[in-house]
């Protein structure tokens, strides 16, 4: 629940903050507002609205960035992981494969240059059979 409203906040803040930004005017309008250009179209006189904006958009920001924090310190504290190594003295236990019975059929005689690994039934069996015709 605290996540979502710190969500709906920083959204707010950003909307704000991005607001705030855009209704300031740039340094170089500052040139004209001196001569009298721009002062009697602001609210709060020819010096006081840059002060008020800046003032606004640093508190804006300095929030913003406090509500990033504690959203990541949410996450962090929500998706917190053991270590991948903490059940190293935990053995898996072996598979059982029961060992499957020799088929006698009329195929040709296979001849390996491998050598032959014994298993339980005593069946040879070979890793890269070469198959030869003998004729």
């Amino acid at each position: 629940m605290l996540y979502q409203v710190l969500i709906v906040l920083l959204l707010l803040i950003a909307i704000a903050m991005i607001s705030l930004i855009l209704v300031q005017q740039g340094k170089g309008a500052g040139m004209g507002a001196s001569f009298g250009a721009g002062a009697s179209n602001t609210v709060f006189g020819s010096v006081g609205s840059g002060n008020f904006l800046t003032r606004s958009t640093w508190f804006l920001i300095i929030l913003f960035f406090g509500v990033c924090l504690a959203l990541g310190y949410l996450q962090k504290a929500q998706h917190e992981e053991t270590s991948n190594f903490s059940n190293i003295g935990d053995a898996p236990e072996a598979e059982v494969v029961e060992s499957v019975p020799a088929v006698t059929t009329d195929a040709p005689v296979v001849e390996t240059d491998a050598p032959a690994v014994k298993t339980e039934n005593n069946a040879s069996k070979s890793d890269a059979p070469v198959v030869s015709d003998k004729k």
